[in-house]
């Protein structure tokens, strides 16, 4: 069963706030595409992006959403970036992509959510309604009402990300939180994401239903505290191994004398959030940083790794 991992990558240069993918044919062992270079390059507002979702539709075409923002251009001389400004002026829009086989793209689109009062808006994630026939995009923002000073969770409906309804509130705490990852395993919606403060942690709560109310899970909390920085770890994002196991990745920010990127995690059973740090069964090429993981059929696999390898064959003879 072969993967697909869309990601961007940590670097000082704005070719790494840039959508990328990665192929794997156990989810295990990853490989680059296109030479570890981007697939699709921003055009348009802030000419990067970061937080890469990407989904199947129920047509089979895919849609590639991400923050519309670029670190790189908005850091001082000495690499430093003022957040404070980035949580009230970045990312007014998210960047949208259609494609039907993950080879041509549509031209970067990017959505106005419809509301002035947003400072940002992070980390879009798209998880499709079956009981609505919808899709429900869902973010992290900061609102002018306290300053830019609190992220919670919204979200907005859509069926041909065309157009949106008007933003609402889905998840929030006493407490920032951003980096929301939903999925269903059998009649349960599971909530991950990131909680920025008292504790600073990856957090896990599940409901019976998609809009809540959400029971929070101590024994997951319990386990993220016993990592190594817990606090830097963020954007949750899991998929099913073909053993059947339930695997989590959690990217790790570091600093510069520590590898960034992705970490795996590893449960046995889907839908028992018991999860262990796997690093060692997994490889990557080079940190994979916040993005999502689809399945990919093998015939699929086989026309993008062509592609892209043809790419390269292309470059290399100019």
């Amino acid at each position: 069963m072969p993967y697909l991992f869309a990601h961007f990558r940590e670097k000082l240069t704005v070719d790494g706030e840039q959508v990328y993918f990665s192929v794997s044919q156990n989810g295990y062992n990853w490989e680059q595409l296109n030479s570890g270079k981007p697939v699709i390059t921003c055009t348009d507002g802030e000419k990067g992006c970061r937080d890469i979702e990407i989904v199947r539709l129920k047509d089979g075409s895919f849609v590639i959403i991400a923050t519309d923002l670029c670190i790189v251009n908005r850091m001082d001389e000495n690499h430093n970036v003022d957040w404070k400004k980035v949580n009230s002026s970045g990312s007014k829009c998210l960047s949208v992509w259609k494609s039907d086989d993950l080879i041509h793209f549509s031209k970067q689109k990017l959505v106005y959510m419809g509301r002035d009062d947003f400072g940002c808006l992070w980390a879009p994630e798209v998880f499709y309604d079956e009981i609505n026939d919808e899709y429900l995009v869902h973010w992290g923002s900061t609102v002018k009402e306290d300053a830019f000073s609190h992220m919670s969770i919204y979200c907005s409906k859509t069926k041909d990300f065309e157009t949106f309804s008007h933003p609402e509130l889905f998840f929030a705490k006493d407490n920032e939180i951003l980096d929301s990852h939903i999925t269903k395993i059998g009649n349960t919606y599971h909530l991950f994401y990131k909680n920025s403060e008292n504790p600073s942690m990856n957090m896990h709560a599940v409901s019976a239903s998609l809009y809540g109310e959400y029971k929070h899970d101590d024994e997951f909390e319990k386990y993220m505290s016993t990592l190594y920085r817990p606090g830097s770890y963020e954007a949750p994002t899991t998929f099913v191994l073909p053993d059947g196991k339930w695997c989590l990745m959690l990217d790790f920010f570091g600093c510069e004398k520590e590898k960034m990127g992705y970490v795996p995690f590893i449960s046995n059973e889907v839908g028992n959030a018991d999860f262990v740090s796997a690093k060692e069964k997994f490889s990557f090429p080079y940190g994979f940083k916040h993005g999502r993981v689809i399945e990919i059929t093998n015939e699929e696999y086989k026309k993008i790794k062509e592609h892209y390898a043809s790419e390269d064959s292309d470059e290399e003879n100019l």
